[in-house]
C-alpha cells in the first residue's frame, strides 16, 4: 500500500484523547523529557514521511476497501495533527533534516517503481476478471511485479 499503518495508527487517537481528558501537557513533558517517548513519536514521524497516499487514493472509492482505506488516511491525518501540535514543528521530521532529506531522495526511486508495480497488477486482476491472457501476458505482468519488488526491498532495507 505505501503506507506503514502500524508505524502511526492510534497515535493521532491516542493524544487526542489524552487532550480531551486534560493530560496533553502531560503528554508534551514527557515527549521533552523522555527520550523513549521521544524516539517513539520520532519514529512514528518517520513511518508517516514514508507514507503517500497519493499511490493509493484510488482504493477509497473501491466497494470491499473504501471504507478501510479512508478509515487509515483519517487516522493517519489526525495523527499528523497532534504530531505537529506535539513536537512544535511545522512539519514531519523537522527536527531531523538529513534523514528527512535522505528519505525524500529514496522516494524517488522507490514511487515510479510502485506505480510501475500497481499498474502491472492492475492489469493482472483484470485479466483474470475477464478470464483473458491468451498471449501469456499475465507472466509477464508477473514478473514485472516481481522485479519492482526487488528495488522497492532494496531501497527500505537502506532506508533511515
Amino acid at each position: 500500500m505505501k503506507q506503514n499503518v502500524p508505524g502511526f495508527f492510534g497515535v493521532g487517537s491516542a493524544l487526542k484523547k489524552m487532550e480531551y481528558i486534560g493530560r496533553f501537557e502531560d503528554v508534551k513533558k514527557l515527549y521533552d523529557e523522555s527520550l523513549f517517548f521521544k524516539t517513539l513519536i520520532d519514529n512514528c514521524e518517520m513511518a508517516m514521511s514514508k507514507s503517500y497516499f497519493s499511490l493509493t487514493a484510488y482504493i477509497a472509492q473501491d466497494d470491499t476497501y473504501g471504507e478501510l482505506w479512508n478509515m487509515i488516511y483519517e487516522e493517519y491525518q489526525l495523527t499528523l495533527e497532534y504530531i505537529l501540535k506535539l513536537s512544535g514543528n511545522g512539519e514531519l521530521m523537522g527536527n531531523y533534516p538529513v534523514d528527512k532529506l535522505s528519505i525524500s531522495m529514496r522516494e524517488r526511486i522507490v514511487l515510479p517503481l510502485l506505480t510501475i508495480q500497481q499498474y502491472a497488477m492492475s492489469k493482472i486482476r483484470a485479466l483474470e476478471a475477464n478470464g483473458e491472457d491468451t498471449d501469456g501476458i499475465k507472466d509477464t505482468y508477473g514478473k514485472l511485479v516481481m522485479r519492482c519488488s526487488f528495488g522497492i526491498i532494496n531501497a527500505g532495507r537502506n532506508s533511515a
